[in-house]
């Protein structure tokens, strides 16, 4: 166990003016706080924090985070309280351990409430200070490697798993790789244990059998770097298990075919020296096409610079040399934590290398608090972590880093919620693009934007970022919500109606204080989403009513015409639904079910899935469309058509349809045999009376054997 001299040592030999006596005060607080606890492996609980703390400084992190090390169990596991830290180390101190502490919790596999909360709070935590995450990433570390000592299973196997799910991403997203490695390796050694000892094996088989070759291509490449008078080290190693394991899942092959198993790194004194390493190691062996980067005219959002290549070196190997300076090589080993102005998210000598880093944890922060739902903070940290990039460009040059797959509307989000939410159109290197355009690196994107654009429920099918998704479904929800609320006020009013009753302010506000709901808009929305029923409304109001009147009238959904509620005004996909499986149009007589959790869902009076709901009248609501509703409409209707199978007669189909003025926006072979195909087909139709019209059309055609409607 380290020394409590030994560790001042440490901190003092990378920052000379470290505070010698809090750094004791806080060596001796934790050891006495934590007294006799012990760890599963049978050690002193005190050897944790201090293990954390020498992580911490091998990272060279400041003072204030190797005591927030050495305190980080200090307020959950012993009688410490955050004033007690407050009180002795300060707030700045306090504030970093609490951060830590509300973390320690963390399962993103449970659905219990408080772990998603906790995750909440461990993104917004952060967020705001990034040397909670770096303690809490050196906690982890350690953790990982005494992993070994927890005698259940399952709970190894959740740690791991949580440790690749979460840590490892995080890790790798503020630039830390060598930590990041080191973490999931240790989480595949619990994953697939199986796995990894074959790798191992075949690891140590090829260094018997070649005989030191990783040093003899060390020595060869530093020869040929040094006879060219390029200064520069080299080190070489194999590559860790998990990491061959990803590339042969994500290639499909085998360890065989697995050829570049060695990274070798080459680190100069300057930018000029890299290039010239480049140029002499390309002019002395041959080249893999496509697999040379530069990342250092082009730098990663996290700060991480290098140059990148493949070639067949030494002893006709194919290996992966990364080429950097000193400077490049600790951010890439140490990533933010290379960086010593946290609080002003830019780099010490002021070149704001560190602020796409922060950035990408403020991002993070933003959705955690702008998030409806705890499930929609942890999807979207997930899509933020779990993508390979893209760099594209503003107009003006700006860098805008992007995952894989990544649209103009993703972009436009990228550069400010504002953008994304009035984007109209895109242009890509200066050409009109669609929208759902997957952008590529390099790109130049330019916005279009109008103020009376908001965004469309249809673009969190095209998006892949978390911010983008985020604020699309909170514009969505909003609408949703007044939507439903308004929805949920005219069904409650038919239903007082139907037990000759009328729904009053008064009425009202008596059915908020019986039925718990803190406005009139909360118990609305309950209603348009059929998560209260109809009668205890009415009951809540008037009880005498769910007597005879109830039984008279049973809440039929046979009422008069003042019942009907138009259609028209109200956003579809959102406050209402049309089924899928009877594809109502203007022009059906229709029936409306109230579904929990989804509203209205608009039937066909035909329907076959109403019979399903003929013993609860209460859910049933009488529907109709407004006189002008073909006009706006843009329904789907849904054909199954039996084609001749012959030459031509798909193309016929789609022009009698597009001659009839439909839109065929879907299209499925249901059946094939010699004679025909049966497909579905979805038009896109204004009215009952055009999807007759185009069946007529198709049915006078000589290659259409039958045509019918689906209608449920």
């Amino acid at each position: 166990m380290m020394r409590q001299y030994e560790l001042v040592e440490r901190v003092q030999a990378y920052e000379p003016d470290a505070d010698e006596t809090l750094l004791n005060r806080a060596y001796v607080f934790s050891m006495k706080a934590h007294g006799t606890q012990k760890r599963a492996s049978g050690d002193p609980y005190f050897s944790h924090p201090l293990e954390v703390a020498g992580i911490c400084t091998e990272l060279k992190l400041d003072t204030p985070t190797v005591v927030t090390a050495l305190l980080h169990d200090t307020i959950e596991d012993t009688e410490t309280t955050y004033d007690d830290i407050d009180r002795i180390f300060g707030k700045e101190i306090a504030a970093l351990v609490d951060g830590v502490t509300k973390l320690s919790k963390l399962e993103l596999q449970s659905e219990r409430t408080k772990d998603a909360e906790n995750f909440r709070k461990f993104v917004l935590a952060i967020s705001d200070d990034v040397r909670v995450l770096l303690v809490k990433l050196a906690d982890r570390l350690h953790n990982m490697r005494t992993l070994s000592h927890i005698p259940k299973p399952e709970k190894r196997q959740r740690i791991a798993q949580e440790t690749m799910d979460l840590y490892a991403p995080l890790a790798g997203r503020i630039g830390m790789h060598e930590l990041r490695e080191e973490l999931e390796d240790l989480a595949f050694r619990e994953i697939n244990p199986d796995a990894r000892d074959s790798i191992v094996k075949r690891q140590d088989f090829l260094t018997a059998e070649s005989g030191g070759r990783v040093q003899r291509i060390t020595d060869e490449i530093k020869r040929v770097l040094t006879a060219n008078h390029v200064e520069a080290w080299v080190r070489g190693r194999q590559k860790r298990p998990y990491s061959i394991w990803r590339k042969m899942q994500e290639k499909s092959i085998s360890f065989e075919q697995l050829s570049d198993v060695m990274g070798f790194r080459v680190v100069t004194g300057s930018v000029a020296d890299c290039y010239k390493a480049l140029g002499v190691l390309h002019m002395t062996w041959r080249t893999v096409p496509g697999r040379f980067k530069d990342y250092i005219s082009l730098k990663k959002p996290n700060g991480y610079q290098s140059l990148h290549t493949t070639i067949v070196g030494p002893d006709n190997a194919r290996i992966e040399v990364q080429i950097r300076t000193v400077e490049m090589n600790d951010v890439a080993e140490r990533g933010v934590a290379a960086h010593w102005s946290y609080k002003e998210r830019v780099a010490a000598d002021g070149s704001g290398q560190a602020h796409a880093a922060y950035a990408f944890l403020q991002r993070l922060g933003e959705m955690a608090r702008e998030g409806e739902t705890l499930e929609d903070v942890i999807e979207n940290t997930r899509l933020e972590l779990f993508q390979d990039q893209v760099f594209c460009f503003t107009p003006k040059g700006a860098l805008i880093a992007l995952p894989k797959g990544a649209t103009p509307v993703d972009f436009a989000y990228a550069v400010h919620t504002d953008v994304g939410n009035q984007t109209v159109g895109a242009r890509i290197n200066g050409r009109a693009a669609p929208l759902r355009t997957q952008l590529q690196n390099g790109d130049e994107v330019e916005i279009v934007r109008s103020k009376s654009q908001t965004p469309q429920p249809a673009w969190e099918t095209m998006v892949v970022t978390g911010k983008a998704r985020s604020a699309i479904r909170r514009h969505v929800r909003s609408v949703h919500r007044a939507e439903i609320v308004k929805m949920g006020r005219r069904i409650a009013e038919r239903a007082f109606l139907q037990v000759d009753q009328v729904l009053t302010d008064k009425g009202i506000e008596e059915a908020i204080k019986r039925l718990k709901f803190k406005t009139g808009d909360d118990l609305f929305a309950a209603v348009g989403q059929g998560q209260v029923a109809l009668k205890d409304v009415v009951h809540a109001v008037f009880p005498e009513s769910i007597g005879e009147g109830a039984r008279k009238h049973k809440f039929s959904g046979n009422g008069h015409a003042h019942g009907l509620i138009p259609i028209r005004g109200l956003t579809a996909g959102v406050a209402y639904h049309l089924g899928e499986c009877c594809h109502p149009l203007p022009g059906d007589r229709i029936v409306g079910l109230m579904e929990p959790g989804q509203g209205v869902v608009v039937h066909t009076i035909d329907c076959d899935r109403l019979a399903e709901a003929q013993d609860q009248p209460d859910r049933w609501i009488d529907l109709g469309w407004e006189s002008f509703a073909a006009d706006t409409a843009d329904a789907t209707a849904r054909l199954n058509v039996d084609i001749k199978n012959e030459s031509g007669a798909l193309a016929e189909l789609c022009t009698i349809i597009a001659k009839a003025g439909g839109n065929i926006s879907n299209l499925k072979v249901i059946e094939r045999t010699s004679s025909f195909f049966q497909f579905a087909v979805d038009i896109e139709v204004r009215d009952v009376k055009h999807v007759t019209n185009i069946m007529t059309a198709l049915r006078a055609s000589p290659v259409v054997g039958a045509v019918e409607r689906v209608r449920g």
